[in-house]
């Protein structure tokens, strides 16, 4: 546990560099993921947390919000540290290459198999129907899921199948669009020199998104009317817990770390959940005792995800390995067999996901634009600049110096009446 004088530290130092639980955190969230799922994939009726709630949230939910305030939170110091095109740089390295390996891995190795043992042919696959893994892929590589399934493919074989009358291969990769719009909005941040120069704008724009959150909710589309941005509730929804992680980041210095206000705060999220409020007052609570979380948890946890983070690949493999599993009766064995199943399956994934493609994109992240604006323009500068042009020598005349002889000639000291010439200018 943390020491006595934990309490007299700011929350930047308790979450200084590597040394926190947010990895560890981040794991178990995407865990939670996979147990929410776990309901509708396997036909198990709907998850637990509405009822408890009253329908503010699930546990599902509550998990991708505190995904969202650990990424407000990591997302805005990294803005602090880099320019725009580095910031950039490493986020998209971050989100896409894993990204659409997922997205090939559905289009090309789970779909053609689940259509092939569903009695077509393997060509017949890859046809160019509106509902072709060609769709798939178009319509879902910038991050914004224009197309869940494919074909047929698990439409009429799964419980999800059937309760949706639709063919969905990865139900969880729709909230990185969102997540990625909130990079977007710590990129202009970042670029326009707030993050580190203007901080109360930071508190303005999580102001103005608390106040959007309470609009929505008590007059629905309201906040469409005032901008087109904020038409969306789940961006609203999703935006909120990450701005105020944000803004805790650039003011992390002067927030304590405070055990009472961790404690506080959690029983304020408790609260909210049970009573109403959560979407105002508990989520802001909820971003607090998470971070604080992550500063307090012992030393083992905070292990967790320093070296290796599987918290992503466990999100986005998450739905298409219980869809997959479903497809072969898992669910059949009852909840935790099925759960199990796709926990093993998923972290194999995961691993492989960190080994194969995020850690090695992720290397690259000082290469090219992650070098920075500043070493581009210099390079620019380099390449681009003018040197003055030099004019060739003029023809020497045998009977005549040249000027500059004759004005060295003119320029040397000559010696005076009755006055040795030196020995240095004697034939």
């Amino acid at each position: 546990m943390p020491s006595a004088d934990a309490s007299l530290r700011s929350i930047g130092v308790g979450l200084r560099g590597h040394d926190n639980a947010l990895g560890f955190i981040r794991l178990v969230l995407a865990f939670f993921v996979l147990v929410d799922h776990t309901f509708p994939l396997g036909g198990f009726g709907p998850d637990f947390g509405g009822k408890y709630t009253h329908g503010q949230a699930q546990l599902g939910s509550l998990a991708v919000a505190g995904f969202f305030a650990i990424s407000g939170y990591l997302i805005a110091k990294s803005g602090m540290s880099a320019d725009v095109l580095q910031f950039l740089w490493r986020r998209t390295l971050r989100i896409f290459p894993a990204f659409l390996v997922v997205l090939a891995v559905g289009a090309f190795v789970v779909g053609p198999l689940i259509w092939v043992l569903d009695g077509h042919t393997f060509i017949s696959y890859f046809s160019l129907a509106p509902t072709s893994p060609w769709h798939y892929l178009a319509s879902n590589w910038t991050l914004r899921v224009g197309a869940f399934g494919i074909q047929d493919v698990f439409q009429n074989t799964t419980p999800y199948g059937h309760q949706t009358g639709a063919s969905v291969l990865n139900g969880s990769l729709w909230t990185l669009d969102y997540e990625w719009t909130c990079y977007l909005i710590i990129a202009v941040l970042c670029a326009s020199a707030v993050l580190l120069k203007a901080r109360p704008i930071v508190a303005v724009v999580t102001a103005v998104i608390a106040i959007g959150q309470i609009v929505q909710l008590v007059a629905p589309g309201t906040m469409g009317n005032v901008t087109p941005m904020f038409d969306s509730v789940l961006l609203l929804w999703m935006s909120y817990p990450f701005m105020v992680g944000a803004l805790i980041a650039v003011y992390s210095r002067s927030i304590p770390l405070d055990h009472r206000l961790g404690v506080a705060s959690g029983v304020i999220l408790v609260l909210t959940l049970l009573n109403g409020g959560y979407a105002v007052f508990g989520v802001p609570a909820g971003v607090y005792f998470v971070l604080w979380l992550g500063a307090v948890l012992p030393a083992p946890l905070r292990r967790v995800g320093r070296t290796n983070d599987y918290s992503y690949g466990v999100y986005i493999y998450g739905f298409l390995v219980q869809q997959t599993l479903a497809y072969f009766g898992l669910y059949k064995l009852g909840f935790f067999p099925y759960l199990l199943g796709a926990t093993i399956v998923t972290a194999a994934c995961a691993w492989l996901s960190w080994h194969l493609v995020e850690k090695r994109a992720m290397m690259l992240k000082d290469w090219g634009p992650g070098r920075g604006i500043a070493h581009w323009y210099q390079w620019a500068r380099t390449v681009l600049r003018i040197r003055p042009r030099h004019l060739p020598p003029a023809p020497e005349d045998p009977n005549e110096a040249s000027t500059d002889e004759a004005s060295a000639e003119a320029s040397s000291p000559q010696p005076r009446s009755g006055e040795e010439e030196p020995a240095s200018r004697r034939p």
